[in-house]
């Protein structure tokens, strides 16, 4: 005998979105956070592993990086959390008007930090196939490019979606709030990335 469907409760009153830990997308992206954390930790103890295997460092004969285009980045890459802040406290207001304005600055900065990047590789003295400090300084810098891109290009799609009615969308505001908190864990694991490659060498 199949029992009828009964509803015993009404859930309608329950919320559709929530920020931070109540989030499900929350996690999902604290786990991305986790598995990247972990590729870059690997690179981390191989930088120090090969560093120790070496006489010098650089290699005897090897300059170290040039500083100017690797500082540029990292200072415009810091001062891009001032309008990442800002649309993580709009999305809390449920100010879509303010996020659309400012996704773009995050939009534009993330274009000029891939130029940047693009001399910063060019800037390196050394290349990723000459010796093993090339080829992990040209590793640590590929794969914070990697980081650069894939946040650039969710915050373009993102952008897209909030300019449209959607962005309405408590949803749509999680999202905006989860895409600032990873813009910064970007630049906050380029600080280490940037001493290791920059300045490590002129110790």
């Amino acid at each position: 005998m199949i029992r009828p469907v009964r509803f015993t409760d009404d859930l309608a009153h329950l919320p559709t979105h929530k920020f931070g830990p109540s989030s499900l997308t929350w996690w999902g992206i604290i786990g991305y956070m986790v598995v990247e954390g972990a590729f870059f930790a690997l690179a981390f103890a191989a930088y120090f592993f090969l560093m120790g295997h070496e006489q010098g460092w650089p290699p005897e004969g090897w300059a170290a990086p040039d500083l100017l285009w690797g500082t540029l980045f990292t200072i415009i890459i810091l001062l891009s959390e001032i309008p990442n802040t800002m649309i993580k406290r709009a999305a809390h207001a449920y100010d879509v008007q303010a996020i659309r304005r400012l996704m773009p600055m995050i939009i534009a900065a993330g274009a000029v930090l891939l130029i940047i990047r693009g001399f910063e590789f060019n800037a390196l003295n050394v290349r990723w196939n000459d010796n093993a400090y090339g080829s992990i300084i040209w590793a640590l810098l590929l794969l914070h490019t990697i980081h650069i891109v894939t946040d650039w290009g969710d915050t373009i799609v993102l952008w897209a979606l909030m300019m449209t009615p959607v962005g309405y969308e408590g949803r749509r505001l999680v999202d905006s709030d989860e895409n600032a908190l990873y813009w910064r864990y970007v630049w906050l694991l380029w600080i280490p990335v940037y001493l290791m490659i920059y300045w490590v060498p002129r110790l």
